[in-house]
């Protein structure tokens, strides 16, 4: 599953590559401006980080992480 920015902002990790998730955890938070909004694990699985850089810059819609099936 690929996992989406809501909104342009800066991407703060959660988790780390490779670490197994339920479904609900929080994976990261993006924030814009003064809004901070939690992205939360869609089903269990594995995290996979397409960036390894913490407070990273995302537009509304880039893919910042996935998490694969068990």
């Amino acid at each position: 599953m690929e996992i989406c920015a809501p909104f342009a902002g800066v991407v703060h990790f959660l988790v780390a590559d490779g670490e197994t998730v339920s479904t609900g955890d929080a994976l990261c938070t993006v924030e814009s401006l003064k809004l901070e909004a939690p992205v939360l694990a869609p089903g269990p699985g594995v995290v996979r980080r397409t960036n390894s850089q913490d407070y990273v810059d995302v537009h509304g819609g880039d893919v910042i992480l996935r998490v694969e099936a068990q």
